[in-house]
C-alpha cells in the first residue's frame, strides 16, 4: 500500500459514523477486510460479561438535525458531519425553544470554528455538537429537534487478522475503531496497520492485528482470549499516525520489554520522544493492566490531546498526510525488523579472534559503502555472542545500526562461527 493509497483509505473511512458498537464499525471492518482478506469479524452479544465490564447495548443512527422552524433550514445536520450528534444519543423528536435546547448543545468557545466530538456511552441522554460560531448565530427558536437512533440489545463487533509466522510467538498490533469522522485519531492508525499487514510475508513471528472499539473492545478481546495472551511476545497500540508532529513512543508497563528497546534503538538520531508508561491513553492500558502485564507499547506521532485539532472537526483528511503516514509505517517497519531478526548466538570459536580472512568474510564485505562499520559489527558480534547477549544488546552497546549487526551475524553463522540459541 503506497502513501497515497493509505490516505485514500482514510478518506474512504472518514464519512462513516463509528461508535463502540453498531453498523459503522461493521462497515469499517468490511472495508478493512477488502485489503486484508484474513480479517474476521467477531460479534459479542449485549449483556456478555467481559472481565469487570458488560457489553453494552448496540447504538445505530440514521439521521439527526436541528431545524429552524421559521425558515425550514437545518442549522445543524448529521448528514453534513456525523460529529454533530453526541455519540450514543437516544432518540428525540420535539419542538423546543433555545432555553430548552441549550443544555443539550456542546461547543468549543476557545476554538469557535470547530465542532467538538462528544460521547455519552453509559448514560442515556442526547445532545448535539456544533461550532461556537453556529451557536452564536441561532436565535430563540422554536427549533425542531430530531435524532433518529436506536439503542437496543445487539452486539459489540471487533475485527482480527492473523498473519501466520514460523513461530507461534506473537506480535500484537491494536487499533481502535470507535471514533466517527476523526482522521488522525484512529483512521490513520488503521491505514498504517493495514499497510504493515500487507508488507509481511512469511514472518518469523505470528502477527495478530486487532481492530476494536476503544476500552470495551480491548477488554472484550482480552476476556475472550485469556488462554492466548501468553503467546504475545511483543505488541503495541497504533493511533494518531498521520499528523506532521514527530514520532512519540510510549513504553510498556514493563519499561524494558524488547519492543520498548526496539523502538528506542530505531529512533536514535532523529527527532522523537520516548515516554514512560502511564495508565492513561489508548488501549495499551488494558493490555498492560497488572493481571496481564503484556509487553505492549504505544506508537503515535503527536499524542492524544496534544494537538489543537484533537477530537474536533479539524481532524479531517486534510490534517493527515501521506508523507507522515509513510514515515510512521517505515518507523514501525524498522522496529518490526528488529523484533524479527533479533537472536542470541553462541560463538563457536571463542578462544581468541577467529581468522575471518580465510573464511572469506572480509572479502564478502568488499564494495560496501559501510565496509569498516560492517567489519566492526563482526568483531562485536563475535565478542559478545556468549549466549547471554542478543543482537539488540550488541547493537545498543556498539552503537551500530541493528541491521548492520544482524547482517554480520548472518555472515558469521553461515561461516560456521555462530550457533543460534533457542529464545
Amino acid at each position: 500500500m503506497t502513501p497515497d493509497e493509505m490516505h485514500a483509505l482514510v478518506e474512504r473511512l472518514y464519512p462513516l459514523c463509528r461508535s463502540i458498537t453498531g453498523d459503522g464499525v461493521r462497515r469499517t471492518l468490511d472495508i478493512v477486510g477488502e485489503h486484508l482478506p484474513s480479517l474476521r469479524a467477531h460479534e459479542v452479544p449485549t449483556g456478555t460479561d467481559v472481565l469487570d465490564w458488560t457489553v453494552p447495548r448496540e447504538w445505530n443512527i440514521r439521521d439527526a438535525y436541528i431545524k429552524d422552524v421559521a425558515t425550514g433550514e437545518r442549522v445543524v445536520d448529521f448528514q453534513a458531519l456525523n460529529l454533530h450528534v453526541v455519540g450514543y444519543s437516544t432518540p428525540v423528536h420535539e419542538t423546543m425553544t433555545m432555553d430548552d435546547l441549550a443544555p443539550h448543545l456542546h461547543t468549543l468557545p476557545d476554538q469557535p470554528s470547530l465542532v467538538p466530538y462528544r460521547t455519552s456511552y453509559y448514560a442515556e441522554t442526547w445532545g448535539f455538537c456544533l461550532s461556537e460560531e453556529t451557536r452564536a448565530s441561532l436565535g430563540d427558536g422554536p427549533f425542531e429537534v430530531f435524532i433518529d437512533s436506536t439503542l437496543e440489545d445487539g452486539h459489540l463487533t471487533y475485527g482480527e487478522a492473523v498473519i501466520p509466522g514460523s513461530s507461534d510467538r506473537e506480535v500484537l498490533v491494536s487499533c481502535h475503531v470507535c471514533h466517527p469522522s476523526l482522521a488522525n485519531d484512529n483512521l490513520a492508525g488503521i491505514a498504517v496497520a493495514v499497510a504493515l499487514a500487507q508488507r509481511l510475508h512469511e514472518p518469523r513471528h505470528t502477527f495478530r492485528f486487532i481492530f476494536a472499539p476503544g476500552t470495551i473492545g480491548a477488554i472484550t478481546w482480552l476476556a475472550r482470549n485469556r488462554e492466548r495472551v501468553d503467546a504475545i511476545a511483543h505488541g503495541l497500540t497504533l493511533a494518531c499516525a498521520g499528523d506532521e508532529g514527530q514520532i512519540h513512543y510510549k513504553r510498556s508497563r514493563r519499561g524494558d520489554a524488547s519492543i520498548d528497546r526496539a523502538f528506542t534503538h530505531v529512533l536514535r538520531g532523529r527527532p522523537h520522544t520516548v515516554l514512560d508508561f502511564s495508565p492513561y491513553g489508548y488501549d495499551e492500558r488494558q493490555y498492560c493492566s497488572p493481571g496481564f502485564d503484556l509487553p505492549v507499547g504505544s506508537l503515535t506521532r503527536t499524542p492524544y490531546a496534544r494537538y489543537p485539532e484533537y477530537h474536533t472537526s479539524g481532524d479531517d483528511p486534510s490534517f493527515v498526510s501521506p508523507t507522515a503516514m509513510s514515515d510512521t509505517l517505515e518507523t514501525l517497519w524498522q522496529a518490526v525488523q528488529v523484533l524479527e531478526r533479533d537472536r542470541t548466538y553462541l560463538n563457536l570459536s571463542p578462544l581468541g579472534e577467529p581468522q575471518l580472512g580465510r573464511r572469506g568474510l572480509y572479502g564478502a564485505l568488499g564494495g560496501r559503502s559501510d565496509t569498516e562499520q560492517a567489519q566492526m559489527a563482526m568483531l562485536w558480534v563475535l565478542n559478545q555472542s556468549d549466549g547471554l547477549h542478543s543482537l539488540l544488546d550488541i547493537a545498543d552497546r556498539s552503537d551500530l545500526p541493528f541491521a548492520t549487526v544482524a547482517d554480520a551475524a548472518d555472515a558469521l553463522r553461515d561461516a560456521g562461527l555462530l550457533k543460534e540459541l533457542e529464545p
